[in-house]
Order: C-alpha cells, then structure tokens, then sequence
C-alpha cells in the first residue's frame, strides 16, 4: 500500500545554501534507495513536504524528520493512501516559496500551512510544482 504524506515544520536556524544542500543530497540518497518520492518546499520560515511511498517506509522516513534538530514545530497535515504518485519523477525535489513572491501573494495571500487544510496546502503545493516555478532537483 502506497501513501503520501504531508507535513509543515520550521527551520530552528538560518536556512542557507549549505543547509539546503545537504538536505537534498542526503534525501535523494534515502529516497532513491527506498523508492520515495517528493517535494520539500522551502519558504521564508517553513519547510512543507510531501513524501510518497510504501507506507513502512515513508512511516519510518517521517519518524527520522521529527528526530531531526533542524526542525521544529513539525505537525503532520495528512496521510493518506493513494493509488498514484503525484511526484514521480523525483526522488526529492526543492521548489523555494516566498511569502513577498507576487505569485504567492496574489493566489494566496492568507496562505499558512499551519492553518490551512491539508487539501489546500497540497494544491498549493502542486500548484507551485506545475506552474514551472524554480525546482532544483539533481535527478533526471
């Protein structure tokens, strides 16, 4: 049984470049070995992420994110089972928000993950993802 999860939590120190790098790196490492995929979404003070996968396996990967020290206040939006990935072609990839992005503010302006419903964090999400905004991925 496949699932997907999403999640929203808040970097406890400065999100760099470095930083950034080394979450992708080891991510595409982890995921390709175990077959997950997704999406990390990186914005001004929040991270939301989507994980897709065997549910023992992606159960296992969240367990190992909430243990992580770069994060805090990491609250679980949804998982559910899904019958196809929405995020297939890669193992992680980064799409940055902005909260001053005019995309941002003019679709969503009274978007916070905290808030919001799982269902429209993940459109937002997918939303982002399909309308060509940067992703940084170093999967085909």
């Amino acid at each position: 049984m496949h699932v997907s999860l999403l999640y929203v939590s808040q970097p406890t120190g400065p999100v760099t470049s470095a930083v950034t790098s080394t979450i992708l790196r080891s991510s595409i490492n982890h995921n390709k070995a175990t077959e997950i995929s997704g999406v990390l979404c990186q914005g001004t003070g929040l991270y939301m992420q989507a994980l897709e996968g065997e549910r023992s396996k992606v159960c296992n990967l969240f367990y190992r994110i909430v243990s992580d020290s770069r994060h805090h206040n990491i609250e679980l939006l949804c998982m559910e089972e899904i019958t196809q990935r929405r995020f297939d072609p890669w193992s992680m990839a980064l799409v940055h928000l902005n909260m001053n992005d005019p995309m941002v503010k003019m679709n969503h302006p009274e978007f916070n993950p905290y808030a919001s419903t799982a269902k429209d964090a993940m459109n937002i999400l997918e939303e982002l993802v399909s309308s060509g905004w940067p992703i940084v991925t170093t999967d085909p």
